[in-house]
């Protein structure tokens, strides 16, 4: 039964939300530590350090500041990517000259999700804003950087608009571009690629929860070699962009080498890799096992 584009559509942009959904409720408080680590470099000699240190200062509640902005970035972005992947690989499909139901090849798909994340990154940018001043609202007051914090979703969203109106939201657009478009390529090749391994000449549709969660983990992983540094200066910008007008990304980036290394690049690597298995891996077997339902559902009718 072939189905409708629009349906298709749906079905992509729902499992993407429920892959979206399994990635912050297993990844939130690696991500929060991450971006602690990015900004703040200074304040904490690792992860375990970062961890202990959160814990003393603000409870457990302080590893899930900024999970609801979280969850919609995830979600907004995943329903999107997803959704869009869909899409680009028809566009794919038309460039190369092939049919709409021949497979691609793991490089052209990995194409077709560097095409998908530049959607994805205008929905993601203004949530991962909020999320990630959340996350470094703590270390902004104790490093004297700004007076008063902000506490919830809707201080931080306030006072983004009062002080740089709805445009406020896209600071660091151009890092999160330069971050997505690349960073998918390596991110769905990398899961196709690994997919197609443990396929070992079966179809990849029959693969277990298994193979697809270490494929998964494979594809985030690549993700965050590839691009954690812009990632890096993009959280910083974001953030610091709080206690006034901060540099764009090229400004951001010379500072940061010049004045600590090309090591506080990669300042919250540790963290980042371990969520970046573990979430990646929920969020594609959450993906692929919620879009069979579905699939299988509108087959029966």
């Amino acid at each position: 039964m072939r189905i409708n584009s629009a349906v298709q559509a749906a079905i992509d942009l729902t499992a993407g939300a429920a892959g979206g959904t399994a990635c912050v409720a297993t990844g939130q408080p690696f991500d929060t530590a991450k971006v602690k680590m990015q900004t703040f470099p200074n304040m904490y000699k690792g992860l375990v350090d970062c961890f202990v240190k959160t814990y003393k200062q603000v409870g457990l509640r302080g590893f899930y500041k900024g999970t609801t902005p979280a969850l919609v970035a995830n979600i907004a972005e995943n329903s999107v990517l997803f959704m869009c992947y869909g899409f680009c690989q028809q566009i794919v499909r038309r460039i190369v000259g092939v049919d709409r139901k021949t497979k691609l090849s793991d490089l052209q798909n990995a194409a077709a999700g560097s095409f998908a994340s530049a959607f994805a990154t205008l929905v993601l940018c203004p949530t991962e804003l909020v999320k990630c001043r959340l996350q470094a609202m703590h270390e902004m007051q104790v490093s004297g950087k700004i007076i008063q914090g902000h506490n919830t979703v809707w201080s931080v969203v306030k006072g983004v608009i009062q002080k740089d109106g709805p445009l406020g939201f896209y600071r660091g657009l151009s890092s999160t571009l330069l971050r997505e478009v690349p960073g998918y390529f390596f991110f769905f090749g990398g899961y196709e690629l690994s997919r197609t391994f443990f396929a070992s000449g079966r179809s990849k549709d029959e693969l277990g929860p298994i193979p697809l969660l270490l494929s998964g983990g494979f594809g985030g992983s690549c993700l965050w070699i590839a691009v954690y540094p812009v990632d890096c200066v993009k959280s910083r910008i974001q953030v610091l962009s709080m206690a006034g007008k901060q540099a764009g990304f090229m400004g951001t980036f010379a500072t940061v080498v010049r004045t600590e290394g090309v090591s506080a690049l990669y300042s919250g690597l540790t963290p980042t890799m371990i969520r970046a298995f573990v979430a990646n891996g929920a969020l594609f077997l959450a993906y692929e096992y919620s879009r069979k339902l579905m699939m299988k559902q509108i087959d029966s009718y």
